[in-house]
């Protein structure tokens, strides 16, 4: 899953988007309300977490302004700002949740995992779909009753899939989810995680659609 981070504070940025991969997601990190104004216009992303207190743009007008757009990005606000009329202000102008500084890591990854699932066709905690078992929390996948060990980028396209069971996600789609900024992608990268995962599961759990992209059914076959 592909977050936005939008930080001004170097040492916490770097911290907060060291912890988001470790748990999986893929990270962009914008320092500036512009640069994240910018982001949010030209790329995908499956939640946001937003500093309010920003230089350039401050973080309620970067808000304001995706929602005008109707960008329905989930966005997290998470911020020093702690009063009761702050966090009203904040979920008034659009924001979905709201995590005060300081904050527990754990707490920050619970929370975006949450956002994701209610804007997918995913809404409870475990994901099970026919013999496959993948829980979130704990990043484990079960086939059958038993452990499968999946590399990050195998995990997080599965998991990608699941949340979008029925639909049809593009390699590009793919691609967004799985890589932030920077990031090399070899040019068959998504070909190569999903020959994996089939070989690791079973052949009939990921659909090719030809001339478009990957699938898992909304209900096993």
């Amino acid at each position: 899953m592909r977050i936005l981070l939008v930080e001004d504070d170097r040492l916490l940025g770097d911290g907060i988007r060291a912890g988001l991969q470790q748990a999986g997601f893929a990270v962009d990190w914008a320092e500036d309300g512009r640069a994240a104004e910018l982001a949010l216009a030209n790329e995908p992303y499956d939640a946001v977490v937003l500093d309010l207190g920003l230089p350039r743009l401050p973080g309620m007008d970067v808000l304001g302004r995706a929602r005008a757009a109707r960008n329905a990005v989930p966005v997290l606000i998470l911020t020093a700002r702690d009063t009761v009329p702050d966090r009203i202000a904040g979920l008034d102008a659009g924001a979905d949740d709201y995590l005060i500084k300081p904050f527990d890591l754990g707490e920050l990854q619970a929370r975006l995992r949450a956002l994701i699932r209610r804007g997918s066709s995913q809404p409870q905690a475990l994901i099970e779909h026919d013999a496959l078992r993948l829980d979130p929390a704990a990043r484990n996948v079960f086939w059958q009753g038993r452990p499968v060990d999946l590399s990050a980028r195998e995990y997080a396209l599965l998991h990608a899939l699941l949340l979008n069971a029925g639909r049809v996600l593009s390699r590009t789609q793919l691609e967004e989810k799985l890589y932030g900024w920077g990031e090399e992608i070899e040019s068959n990268a998504i070909e190569v995680f999903v020959h994996h995962l089939r070989r690791k599961l079973t052949p009939a759990l990921i659909r090719t659609v030809r001339g478009v992209g990957y699938t898992i059914p909304r209900q096993p076959e």
